[in-house]
């Protein structure tokens, strides 16, 4: 169910449908359970830090894959074999199995990834191609601005 009415942009906007999909894909994804937790990070003009806290995934449990604007995080956990079930009094690390998407801007790229302390770390860049960079346009004087 959408709970922000975009008519009035589409009446004033060409070609923002896209994004208007993307917020309202956004708004209504299931996985908004909060796990596992996680920080957006900017660390410069053009580049990003997404950090998960993973408490208890091993580095081969986990999985990052980019495909075109999405970036899907997922975390298996391995079974445990030879180890008799568990009996807890308190289960306070979830340690269960999760899905995470996020959807990236157009030309950022997920630069690498790490594990460390619990703490998955990745790193995303805007690349802008050169075709799409600024750039400045010489002005001629001594021409006339129109010719017939």
């Amino acid at each position: 169910m959408r709970t922000v009415d975009y008519s009035p942009f589409y009446r004033a906007t060409v070609g923002f449908d896209r994004v208007f999909d993307l917020l309202d894909s956004v708004a209504s994804q299931s996985g908004a359970n909060g796990y596992p937790p996680y920080n957006i990070e900017k660390a410069g003009d053009n580049a990003y830090r997404i950090v998960m806290a993973v408490a208890g995934f091993a580095e081969a449990e986990l999985n990052v894959t980019q495909k075109e604007n999405e970036l899907l995080v997922t975390g298996q956990a391995a079974p445990s074999e030879g180890q008799e079930e568990k009996q807890y009094l308190y289960r306070g690390i979830a340690g269960r199995n999760f899905e995470r998407r996020f959807q990236l801007a157009d030309h950022v790229k997920v630069t690498g990834a790490k594990l460390a302390n619990g703490l998955l770390t990745i790193e995303l860049q805007r690349e802008i191609p050169e075709e799409k960079k600024p750039r400045a346009i010489p002005v001629q004087a001594g021409q006339p601005a129109l010719t017939h």
